[in-house]
């Protein structure tokens, strides 16, 4: 029962963000594309808050840390040195009846108990046939065709997307989309630290579209092929790194929970058992947030040690040590990474503010409990009437506030409707200009969260809304 209606709420969730503008299927006039989103004129809009916010936060804030946008297209020689062509991959299975293709580890999770996938993640199962084991001997069926025991053995499939680089077939260079904007920021780092004069330690964010060839690409948002992230390196002297570590998880959470007003009970840090590690990784922790199915990775903040940037020093033939000009020496910096996925952001904080309310009239509202500087709309401005001069009044009070803030007019169907149109939207504030307007000069100012309406003159509108924004 309580899976039923978690899984309720986040088709509830997938209708409001089509209805509402948010998020629309991908080619949808063309029947689609499995597993793609199109984010609507308000869904893009909380996406670039996120973004300011966190640029804001991580960047803008520190003293420590710059900023990068590079490629998406790189030198297939990056990936080699990164271990990304070896190591890159999910075991797969397929059924040889209606060969459907699953990937084995998310196929286990969703028909085990959270204490039998637990002590399954724990065993740290790296070989394929392993993989085969289990799902034999558990008798799973297909999940398609429902036969038992017709699944093929398992084995790696690398997650890159491959494409072509050069103007003709004959001539071209295999490459791959970046399945990580963090290769990107390792390639620059002698760069960056010798143009901007950084010293050590220092890190470079970066927000930018990755792309993997996720097989079960499943729940909304969650888990997509083409994402977007919101990712940091910081290059800190051997020795340190485990400080800056405990450091960045904090900073991160805090960012969640002070900034993003995300419910503290929806978050919490799980630190990756040694068998869970990445093969470049010596500590990682994810903060997950509680989604309508469950808990689910939202941040991964990983000690990457100096896996990478020796790979790259010994793959380029170049020299990417630091050189530390007070202490007289030279070393491989080793790195922190807080890696966020903007996307799953965006669904932890519109899980995080939905909510279907009853109210004493017996009615049921729909609202988005979104904090004002994450709301796609920040104030909604209606004339009670289009007549009067009521429109005209409301739409000069428009025009004088969304120079300031991204606003909304809006004068169809009843007062009522308008209201519950924009709980749905997450609009905080709305104002109301009525037949008292033209005599005193006040308007109505309600409040989304608790309905409250409180009168005020014109004038004290944009002190009042610095104020609450």
């Amino acid at each position: 029962m309580a899976k039923e209606k978690e899984e309720g709420s986040l088709k509830q969730l997938v209708a409001l963000s089509k209805r509402r503008g948010f998020v629309f299927p991908g080619s949808e006039i063309y029947g689609g594309l499995s597993n793609t989103f199109d984010y609507g004129p308000y869904g893009i809009e909380i996406l670039n808050n996120l973004k300011k916010l966190w640029w804001e936060y991580f960047v803008h804030r520190r003293d420590d840390v710059v900023g990068l946008d590079s490629s998406i297209l790189l030198n297939p020689m990056v990936w080699e040195a990164s271990g990304h062509v070896s190591n890159f991959s999910d075991p797969l299975m397929d059924c040889k009846s209606c060969k459907t293709r699953i990937r084995v580890d998310h196929f286990l999770e969703e028909r085990m108990t959270p204490e039998e996938f637990e002590k399954y993640k724990n065993i740290g199962l790296k070989d394929p046939t392993e993989f085969t084991f289990l799902i034999k001997t558990g008798k799973y069926p297909c999940p398609n065709c429902g036969n038992v025991g017709t699944f093929t053995e398992a084995r790696n499939f690398n997650l890159m997307f491959k494409t072509s680089h050069g103007a003709s077939e004959e001539g071209s260079l295999d490459i791959y989309l970046r399945p990580e904007t963090a290769q990107g920021i390792f390639l620059n780092f002698k760069n960056i630290y010798t143009a901007c004069r950084k010293k050590i330690p220092f890190g470079v964010a970066q927000i930018g579209k990755s792309f993997r060839n996720e097989i079960m690409a499943r729940q909304f948002v969650f888990r997509t092929r083409e994402f977007e992230q919101m990712e940091m390196e910081f290059f800190c002297e051997p020795g340190s790194q485990k400080e800056w570590f405990i450091f960045w998880v904090d900073y991160c959470m805090n960012w969640l929970t002070d900034t993003l007003g995300l419910k503290k009970e929806n978050l919490r840090i799980r630190e990756h058992a040694k068998e869970e590690l990445s093969f470049y990784s010596e500590a990682t922790s994810d903060i997950e947030y509680k989604f309508p199915w469950g808990w689910g990775e939202l941040w991964g903040v990983a000690s990457r040690t100096d896996y990478d940037m020796s790979q790259h020093e010994k793959f380029s033939g170049q020299d990417l040590k630091y050189h530390d000009q007070v202490k007289g020496t030279k070393y491989i910096p080793y790195v922190i990474e807080p890696a966020l996925g903007l996307n799953r952001l965006f669904l932890a904080v519109m899980s995080d503010a939905y909510e279907e309310e009853k109210l004493d009239d017996g009615e049921t509202r729909t609202v988005l409990h979104l904090a004002p500087r994450i709301s796609p709309v920040k104030i909604a401005v209606f004339p009670l009437m289009k007549k009067d001069g009521l429109d005209m009044k409301a739409k000069v009070i428009f025009e004088s506030l969304r120079f300031h803030w991204y606003s909304d007019y809006d004068d169809s169907a009843a007062i009522g409707k308008r209201y519950r149109r924009h709980d749905e939207l997450g609009t905080p504030f709305c104002v109301t200009v009525d037949y008292d307007t033209l005599k005193d000069n006040t308007v109505t100012v309600r409040e989304r969260d608790k309905m409250t309406q409180i009168r005020m003159e014109i004038g004290e509108l944009k002190p009042f809304f610095l104020d609450k924004m």
